[in-house]
């Protein structure tokens, strides 16, 4: 297997890329997603694979998928995602394609890129997580990506850090994704800011409220990553998404708030890196997964 097509759709663009088996990426397209139609945003997945084919002038061996939600148990089709991409659930990718297909969540599917050609490479057991609007999460074990019964696995932005906190979209209370996320910001600081970056400039601005919001979430943050690694012990956390933009103002309190919680049995201690491969990690690491299921 030598080249593969990564597709990842994601909420405002499709992106697609052709990657050979070194991890270079061949060629690389972005288009609208237009979400709100089923209809529309199915044929700019079929224009970008067929854009990608006619640039490569070359037969793909597999089209891998990022997408938000569960895959089935074959990662042929995305088994559940209520509430967003109409006509995602349950559609079957490669029927719909008409070429070998495999489809993997979104968080997976950056973990993946990030595991095989990125921050990660070499190591073989990995947690990701994605802080951006939500949190997002994914497991690397023995240098496979664990998906666990139903492949719900590595929604570590859903484990509680609050149990009397408001409960985020799955019912848990006081979660991670709600101490952290993008989306609670609002709630978190009582309406004075509208994003985490306006906040982070409001904190480098000295501003005490925005410093006291931002260094509690990355706390609560800190708290979160120490669990995990009791509970699956990884070489690294990769941590991505665009709140890792925030630079050393995450990663330096992140650091000194996990020398305070992390039990680093015998002086181990789990390395914190950011992830390398920006907005295109999940099509990379969708051909990353698709590869690898061919070559099963």
């Amino acid at each position: 297997m030598d080249i593969a097509i990564g597709i990842d759709l994601g909420g405002t663009r499709i992106k697609g890329v052709a990657v050979n088996a070194q991890g270079n990426i061949l060629h690389q397209l972005y288009t609208d997603t237009n979400d709100g139609d089923g209809a529309v945003w199915k044929k700019a997945v079929v224009e970008t694979m067929n854009e990608l084919l006619q640039r490569m002038n070359r037969k793909a061996s597999v089209i891998g998928i990022s997408a938000p939600g569960l895959p089935d148990e074959s990662n042929e089709a995305i088994a559940y995602m209520p509430g967003r991409m109409q006509g995602l659930e349950n559609l079957v990718w490669k029927d719909f394609l008409q070429h070998p297909a495999y489809v993997i969540n979104d968080a997976v599917a950056a973990m993946m890129a990030e595991a095989k050609f990125g921050a990660a490479k070499t190591k073989k057991h990995v947690v990701m997580l994605t802080l951006g609007t939500g949190v997002g999460g994914a497991i690397l074990i023995d240098g496979k990506p664990y998906q666990g019964a139903f492949n719900k696995a590595g929604h570590i932005g859903h484990m509680v850090i609050n149990d009397e906190g408001s409960c985020d979209v799955t019912g848990m209370p006081g979660s991670l994704e709600e101490c952290i996320g993008n989306c609670t910001i609002e709630k978190r600081s009582n309406g004075k800011f509208v994003s985490t970056h306006e906040m982070l400039i409001a904190y480098r601005n000295g501003d005490e409220l925005a410093k006291e919001i931002w260094l509690k979430s990355v706390r609560q943050l800190a708290i979160g990553l120490a669990s995990v690694t009791n509970i699956l012990s990884p070489e690294v956390v990769v941590l991505g998404g665009g709140i890792t933009e925030a630079g050393n103002d995450l990663f330096e309190p992140l650091q000194h708030y996990m020398e305070q919680y992390e039990w680093r049995a015998g002086g181990n201690k789990v390395e914190i890196i950011k992830a390398t491969h920006g907005d295109l990690a999940g099509a990379i690491g969708a051909a990353c997964f698709g590869m690898d299921k061919v070559d099963q």
